[in-house]
């Protein structure tokens, strides 16, 4: 009977898939690139059309600032719960397509080359909200209606850290409530096993400043005048090692243990150092190596700092004989349950004034605490089982991500358990040149979308 349910979804979903496609190629070509504020308002206006056309209604929220929320609505059909409610999370915005050199096909003319897609925006996230789309048609094709009412979040800054998104959940909780979450991404792991989440880690993103002089000079006055850029990287320094272990005093405080469930969950992640520094053409070991620290458990469990960026003088082509005036590094540190990126902030502040660094001011660009859902909640259970059975292999299901996203907004507000999972492969590429989806993958995602909702309202009943 479920074998036969679950076909019955599996043959829509290949019935619609070319419009599908079709679908999502329309919305990629929109350049909606947040940090650049580009393209918003017909972005807006595109997610608004592909919900109503389905029957759903809509919501446009833009009183608090910021680019608007989208809120979407579907009522349970005739048969089904209108008690229970699921939420998707999902952002419209993507990344700057930067370097452009690097693209092997234009980042907003979504290209098929050998079953995948190109274009960015495939993976994150534009291609999991067109996924979600689909599979409530494909419901509403098999079923005559949703197992469920079905509510959607859809936001446009995500990609610069989701600055404006918690006055709006404060305000709309109501309008937001519901008894689950299903989060924006996921994916293929290496071993092609379908990877999800249950949490999310936090942020700290600083932005450290040095300013020596009001003007460049010429370099010859580097025998007497002090360098911007030295006294940075001295300060950069100062809180990381050449081991890697970060030396900020206060850093580590209030981390929350990991359980003994999450620690068994972080050994069942697949992890080979060899496809990693294939991937990415890396050129050292991994730094865990030199640690004896397992990768997973550091992936998921510790937190970093990372420099992004540093900026001074003059990098162009060529020569220029300057001493900089002043010097910048753009500074991530990836949060864990327990941190609190304000506490961060202030224990770096505290740490160059402590190591004879006052003249450098850090300030935060954007903070997001950590947030993981219950291990044991029937939500989390029932999206594994569910996946389990459309893909029909091992899923692998992690206590958190390495990344970042406003996870701990959502949970404060709404109270709910999450669970983030989607249609990206382990090549996505997300934030990078030729970002990209697996058309197989997109469809599975499909099915499993409309499979998970099938059978929500059972089981979160027990």
């Amino acid at each position: 009977m479920v074998e036969n349910y679950l076909n019955s979804i599996r043959e829509n979903a290949s019935a619609l898939f070319d419009e599908a496609i079709e679908q999502l190629k329309g919305y990629l070509r929109i350049p909606t690139i947040s940090a650049q504020d580009s393209a918003i308002p017909e972005t807006v206006s595109h997610v608004v059309s592909m919900i109503e056309n389905i029957g759903g209604e809509t919501k446009v929220l833009d009183d608090l600032g910021g680019n608007p929320v989208v809120y979407g609505y579907f009522t349970a059909g005739e048969n089904g719960d209108k008690e229970k409610t699921l939420l998707f999370y999902n952002h419209y915005d993507v990344q700057p397509p930067e370097p452009l050199e690097e693209w092997n096909t234009d980042p907003f003319n979504p290209t098929v080359i050998d079953g995948k897609l190109f274009a960015r925006g495939a993976s994150d996230n534009k291609g999991d909200l067109v996924a979600r789309l689909t599979a409530i048609k494909v419901l509403q094709n098999v079923d005559g209606g949703l197992p469920c009412n079905i509510k959607f979040l859809i936001e446009g800054e995500e990609e610069i850290g989701s600055p404006n998104l918690a006055p709006y959940l404060h305000k709309y909780k109501d309008l937001f409530k519901a008894d689950a979450c299903i989060w924006e991404f996921g994916g293929k792991d290496e071993k092609d096993r379908i990877s999800m989440v249950a949490g999310i880690k936090g942020m700290a993103y600083l932005e450290l400043t040095c300013v020596g002089a009001e003007i460049d000079m010429h370099s010859s006055v580097g025998a007497y005048v002090d360098n911007a850029a030295w006294r940075l990287i001295h300060a950069l320094g100062t809180m990381k090692n050449a081991n890697n272990d970060i030396l900020v005093e206060g850093f580590y405080d209030g981390i929350a243990e990991p359980t003994e469930s999450e620690m068994e969950a972080v050994k069942k992640i697949p992890f080979s150092s060899k496809a990693v520094s294939s991937l990415y053409g890396l050129k050292r070991p991994l730094i865990t190596e030199a640690k004896g620290v397992d990768p997973r458990e550091a992936m998921v469990f510790h937190p970093t700092m990372t420099i992004c960026g540093l900026e001074s003088g003059y990098t162009g082509k060529g020569a220029k004989t300057v001493l900089p005036k002043s010097a910048k590094a753009k500074v991530d540190c990836r949060l864990v349950p327990g941190q609190d990126p304000n506490h961060i902030l202030s224990c770096v502040q505290a740490h160059l004034e402590k190591h004879g660094f006052s003249d450098v001011k850090a300030e935060m660009i954007n903070g997001q605490k950590a947030y993981r859902s219950d291990y044991d909640h029937p939500f989390v259970a029932h999206v594994l089982k569910t996946a389990e059975e459309t893909y029909q292999a091992e899923v692998v299901l992690a206590p958190n991500s390495a990344g970042t996203g406003p996870m701990y907004e959502f949970g404060k507000q709404l109270q709910l358990p999450i669970v983030s999972t989607g249609i990206g492969w382990v090549e996505s590429k997300a934030h990078a040149p030729n970002e990209s989806i697996r058309l197989k993958d997109f469809e599975q995602g499909v099915v499993h979308m409309a499979y998970m909702l099938s059978g929500l309202s059972t089981a979160l009943n027990h």
